[in-house]
């Protein structure tokens, strides 16, 4: 007894400790001060970076000023899936998510939602139908109220795909296929659609869909696999946080892309020792030859990063 007391009130501890540690990053506090009681009270949170950033959208002071969202945040996660792609957006509100890892990480994605204290998703965007991005999906819309589901017109035989299709139906829910240009918001943030899908049977990371997300100051690139050619069909406004495409893969990614939007943080979604080598060593070049701060979740696990509309805050779970 005296053995489960000690592991409940260890758990009591951390939990309160988690909440003082948001507290403090909510109000601006030091990184240092916020990683050394992390360190003392043993909960498993790094504040990596803190970035007062308006740089990038080239704003006047007062168009700063203007545009700050007033105490509300833009929370994204991206969770450890391994060589795999998920990631949650959620404001106080509502949430959206964009792909749901492979097959076998659909219940701990659900998990993740659930823990977030999230009974529904205003939106599911499946970017592209391959298994590490839309394996999971069937298990969240089994397990969730869900509003709209992105995907691109673009369809396999798989069964994972098949398994995502059934879900749908069962639920009473269509597929929504967005195009260039199209717009929604999630709370305050502002989503807009950036290529349409590229629909080639040979290679479906061409049909990814791409999301540029807007909160106040801040924005956010969301890639899925989205290749070389899908990024030379426009000219890409700047960005704060970009999600690499493809894994860090060498099919995305190119010179004139990063250097269009010069993203001060980009996140990497990829699996330990993998057996696609990625991140591929001249993609990681790249990100550092534009001075990006890379954060990969086979180094740091799930990433969250905290947007106020003027600052970003990186939390990472290792």
């Amino acid at each position: 007894m005296g053995k489960r007391t000690k592991v409940k009130n260890k758990k009591i501890v951390g939990i309160i400790t988690t909440i003082i540690i948001l507290a403090l990053i909510v109000l601006g506090a030091n990184p240092e001060t916020i990683n050394t009681i992390s360190k003392i009270t043993g909960v498993n949170l790094s504040v990596e970076q803190n970035i007062v950033n308006n740089s990038n959208n080239n704003v006047s002071s007062q168009e700063a000023k203007n545009n700050i969202i007033n105490g509300e945040q833009l929370i994204v996660d991206y969770i450890d899936v391994g060589q795999a792609d998920s990631i949650l957006l959620r404001t106080e509100d509502t949430a959206m998510l964009i792909d749901a890892g492979n097959n076998g990480d659909g219940k701990d994605v659900v998990q993740y939602i659930k823990d977030k204290g999230i009974n529904n998703l205003e939106y599911v965007v499946g970017t592209h139908p391959h298994e590490d991005h839309i394996g999971g999906l069937d298990n969240v819309i089994n397990e969730f109220d869900i509003g709209t589901i992105y995907m691109p017109n673009i369809t396999t035989n798989t069964k994972t795909y098949e398994d995502v299709l059934t879900a749908i139906e069962n639920k009473g829910l269509n597929i929504s296929v967005p195009k260039k240009g199209d717009k929604f918001n999630l709370g305050k943030a502002e989503c807009e659609i950036m290529t349409d899908s590229i629909l080639d049977k040979n290679n479906l990371n061409l049909a990814s869909i791409v999301i540029r997300v807007t909160f106040g100051n801040n924005t956010f690139l969301f890639t899925g696999d989205a290749e070389t050619q899908n990024e030379e069909t426009i000219n890409w406004p700047k960005v704060d946080v970009l999600k690499v495409g493809h894994h860090g893969s060498n099919t995305s990614s190119s010179e004139q892309f990063l250097n269009q939007i010069q993203p001060q943080i980009s996140v990497i979604s990829v699996g330990k020792d993998n057996d696609y080598g990625h991140p591929n060593t001249e993609t990681i070049q790249k990100l550092e030859k534009i001075r990006s701060t890379i954060y990969r979740t086979d180094e740091k696990g799930t990433i969250e990063i905290i947007s106020n509309g003027t600052e970003l805050n990186v939390i990472t779970s290792k």
